[in-house]
């Protein structure tokens, strides 16, 4: 028998498959998936590697061929249905077998198992006290306190003993050996959620979340696995679909996975869950130990979890009959990888489901342009959701302009509405939470007097001021000298727009003094329960006003808030990203959403310095139909994804002018290709240009950009390059990495 074998190398020119002869003593032992240690290269050395499948037959000269050596001992096994997933991956994203058998693969090596002792008495009562009886006489007072403890309770945990009585091992060894207990070991799983009390609430559904209901059990009593997306505006009750779709997978015994960002997977989220679902809802986060992550995983295996609540990495939990896969806020930018293979969760799931007959929820309140396009298109069966489930109003929505702040003398970061309205909360009581728009924040210059952004004339994507006075396009390299008087208005009052949330947090304690201040930032939320800490402080009512970044705005639902202040709405609208419309208006949505939740109506500030962008204007009238056709438009114009698909090929190395020379002949490549395939007209290149960020670490950086409206032209291409990239010696000194529709 032999074995097909990756080999634990990251290099390109090793991403293939090794043969291998099984040994006889593992042949009864060898599956696909496991990780075994094997002898490779002319010295033998011995290296780990992947069994991807097993054969009778052998494709190379059999007096070459070595034989296995062992299964590794700490080896995880990857389970069939993954390894096939990783083939999937490598072939639509790029990068080597090894990255990505590793991506599926969410824990490296086995963990020791958690071992719980106790000790069970063998003797009937009357043997016991006689027993007992003994000790005492003979002064054995260690063995006369364990007889006493057991006689009072026949099973007692092994570190009660140790601990409370003070009973030494060789004591309990020597009553094992008199025969008078038993030692018992038995492995227990570490379990990561923290338990509350509170049991599941009856939920009264809308007619809206009956119909979604209604239609999902429909399609999958019927045995149709389909992908929906669920648009709900904030507050709809999505969640409580979500839970009653999975009820209705797990009650036909199968198992389901809910994805949702990191930063929005709360204690709040989970205990949702746990009511639902009890003991068989476990999660999977970065903040677990290895032990924690290990444990999920087998129990997962083995069928002792139905439900996996996690970011990205949970998709891969090897369920053995998965029926579900839920993406909530299937908008967020955390969904995409950075790290090679540059996957999508949102594909992959689906593409998961595929090969494993489940079907995939999307939910939003701000889907991405990409999902609502395909259900526009018919790709994925759209829900919408236009009432927030009890019934509450909408917050009410006021867009400061923040010129007008300025001509009027406030050249405070909060506006006169915003500090008035703050004052009326503080003195009723309620709750306030302050939002920077800091996302993607990279330096752009605007006029404070009219507003006028400095953009690239070719790319309609903002200029980034640069440390050597030049302001640059990020995607074509345009550039030309920092302004100092805007060329809209002749105003002086121009230059980059900079605020942080202690900066902030500082203002309003200043102007606040009894008001009781959080803030949430990365600073603030660096050690292991900081997000719980600070939001569960918040949800208690100890604090009045939160400040924060992003994570505050994501998915957390505080009844006392009733005022929300946006400041800086434009942080994010003049990044150098084709997306910067579509992150606003998601942001600014969401962030308005979290007012108003509970039973008194809530308002929100968006205080901007451009109120007429369109993104700006849907945001705060809630319109998101209104801001995808206006964004859809300007997509199709500028052939930008999902109206078109694009690929970014990211090279880099130490030596700037082999990168240059590098980047000129990939792109004549890319162009021959293109023009061979007859797509000349079809494939556009762009670039090379810098990626935002010229060097880091001494190591530069350049992208070259390829569009055509077909995402099987790109990977054709880049599978042509890879090869082209093999047999070329001189991009041995790059890396090279695709990135498909970048974030």
């Amino acid at each position: 028998m032999f074995a097909d074998v990756i080999i634990d190398i990251q290099h390109e020119k090793l991403d293939k498959i090794f043969q291998y002869r099984i040994p006889e003593e593992l042949e009864d032992k060898l599956t696909p998936g496991m990780e075994v240690v094997v002898p490779f290269g002319s010295g033998n050395r011995q290296i780990k590697g992947y069994v991807t499948g097993i054969s009778e037959t052998c494709d190379y000269d059999l007096s070459k061929v070595k034989n296995i050596i062992s299964i590794s001992e700490r080896g995880v096994e990857i389970e069939t249905k993954l390894i096939a997933l990783a083939v999937w991956m490598k072939e639509n994203y790029g990068g080597t077998m090894i990255q990505a058998l590793k991506t599926v693969l969410p824990i490296k090596q086995k963990e020791n198992a958690k071992v719980r002792k106790r000790l069970r008495l063998l003797l009937d009562k009357e043997t016991g006290e006689r027993q007992l009886h003994y000790y005492l006489e003979k002064n054995q007072k260690a063995r006369a306190r364990l007889m006493a403890a057991l006689l009072d309770d026949p099973v007692l945990e092994y570190e009660l003993v140790t601990k409370k009585l003070n009973v030494t091992m060789p004591v309990i060894r020597a009553l094992e050996e008199q025969g008078v207990l038993a030692l018992e070991s038995r492995q227990v799983f570490r379990d990561p959620v923290k338990k509350a009390g509170g049991t599941e609430q009856e939920i009264t559904f809308t007619e809206e979340q009956t119909r979604i209901i209604r239609a999902f059990r429909k399609d999958y009593r019927e045995g149709l696995r389909k992908t929906y997306l669920i648009y709900g505006v904030t507050g709809s009750g999505k969640t409580e679909v979500y839970m009653e779709m999975i009820r209705t997978v797990v009650d036909q015994g199968k198992q389901a996975i809910v994805l949702i960002p990191e930063i929005a997977l709360t204690y709040q989220t989970v205990m949702r869950f746990y009511r639902k679902f009890g003991d068989r809802v476990s999660i999977m986060n970065s903040r677990l130990s290895a032990g924690e992550r290990y444990d999920q995983m087998m129990r997962a295996r083995e069928g002792k979890v139905d439900v996996m609540i996690g970011p990205r990495s949970a998709l891969f939990t090897p369920f053995p009959d998965l029926g579900l896969i839920v993406i909530d806020e299937e908008h967020e930018t955390t969904y995409k990888s950075e790290q090679t293979p540059r996957y999508h969760a949102r594909e992959t799931a689906i593409r998961r489901a595929e090969m494993e007959h489940a079907g995939v929820v999307l939910g939003s309140a701000t889907p991405s342009m990409e999902a609502m396009y395909r259900a526009k298109h018919g790709e994925y069966i759209l829900f919408e959701m236009k009432n927030r489930s009890r019934m509450q109003q909408m917050a009410e929505v006021y867009t400061v302009d923040m010129r007008e702040e300025l001509k009027s003398g406030n050249r405070s970061i909060l506006s006169r509405r915003l500090q008035e309205l703050i004052q009326d909360r503080l003195d009723k009581g309620e709750q306030i939470m302050l939002f920077l728009n800091r996302r993607g924040y990279s330096g752009f210059v605007s006029c404070r007097e009219c507003g006028h952004v400095i953009k690239c004339p070719h790319c309609d994507v903002s200029l980034s001021v640069h440390r050597d006075g030049m302001m640059r396009c990020h995607y074509c390299g345009y550039e030309q000298p920092k302004i100092t008087v805007c060329p809209e208005c002749g105003s002086h009052y121009i230059g980059e727009f900079r605020a942080g949330t202690q900066q902030i947090e500082d203002i309003v304690k200043e102007k606040y003094a009894g008001a009781r201040v959080l803030r949430m930032d990365m600073d603030t939320t660096r050690s292991k329960d900081s997000h719980e800490k600070i939001l569960s402080a918040f949800a208690n009512e100890e604090a009045d006003i939160l400040v924060g970044t992003q994570m505050i705005v994501k998915g957390h639902d505080f009844p006392n808030v009733t005022l929300v202040g946006v400041l800086a709405a434009d942080m994010s609208l003049y990044t150098s990203d084709y997306r910067s419309g579509e992150r606003t208006f998601q942001l600014l949505t969401q962030a308005a959403g979290r007012a108003g939740r509970g039973d008194r109506p809530g308002e929100a500030v968006i205080q901007t310095y451009d109120p007429g962008h369109y993104a700006i204007e849907t945001a705060a009238a809630q319109d998101y139909e209104a801001f995808y056709e206006e964004e859809i438009r300007y997509r199709e114009l500028m052939g930008y994804p999902p109206a078109e698909q694009l690929l970014a090929v990211l090279i880099s190395g130490e030596d700037e002018a082999l990168l240059e020379k590098g980047c000129h002949y990939l792109k004549e490549y890319i162009l021959r290709l293109a023009a061979k395939a007859g797509h000349q007209g079809e494939v556009r290149v762009i670039g090379p240009a810098s990626p935002g960020i010229d060097k880091i670490k001494d190591i530069f950086r350049r992208v070259i950009y390829i569009k055509t409206e077909r995402y099987g032209t790109l990977v054709g291409i880049k599978d042509r390059v890879e090869k082209y990239i093999d047999i070329n010696p001189g991009f041995d000194r790059m890396r090279i990495q695709f990135d498909f529709n970048p974030m």
